[in-house]
């Protein structure tokens, strides 16, 4: 009976020690990395390359789902130029609200936001919505050095 009662108070004391809670940084509803996105996404509206890079650390890269590797930030500002040749109106909505992410491992600063684009193609007249998520990685001098996008751009071009 000792041995049973001893092997299950062993047993509960492992678990209590294996299951405290730890934090590994905190949340922010508002800080000034989620106004350097949402200004990012105003330049990438008004069509402003310039404007745009100076949020970009100088060895940014960008990924979006469905590319086979990250390209630097200028090529992605290209590339997201190329947009306003095939749609108009072109909207960027937020969804939701961003979070700063401020982790204590690796010092990661992160801002996470939800989204909706929406342009008219010019060729056909149909109108094209994307949702998509988008992680802006920051590096310490407050530059965005890696923004990766997750959502379905498949129909982006054949409209």
């Amino acid at each position: 009976m000792k041995k049973i009662i001893l092997t299950s108070a062993l047993f509960l004391l492992v678990m209590a020690a294996f299951s405290q809670e730890e934090r590994n940084g905190d949340i922010y509803i508002k800080h000034p990395y989620i106004e350097i996105v949402k200004s990012s996404t105003k330049a990438y509206l008004d069509k402003d390359i310039a404007a745009n890079m100076k949020f970009f650390a100088d060895t940014a890269k960008f990924w979006a789902s469905g590319m086979p590797k990250p390209i630097p930030a200028a090529e992605a500002m290209k590339m997201w130029a190329g947009d306003f040749d095939y749609y108009d109106s072109i909207s960027v909505k937020q969804w939701g609200y961003p979070d700063y992410l401020a982790y204590k491992d690796q010092e990661a600063k992160v801002v996470q936001s939800w989204w909706v684009w929406k342009g008219k193609a010019k060729k056909s007249g149909n109108w094209l919505r994307v949702d998509f998520v988008q992680f802006d990685d920051f590096n310490k001098a407050g530059k965005i050095q890696f923004e990766s996008v997750y959502g379905d751009f498949s129909q982006m071009g054949k409209n």
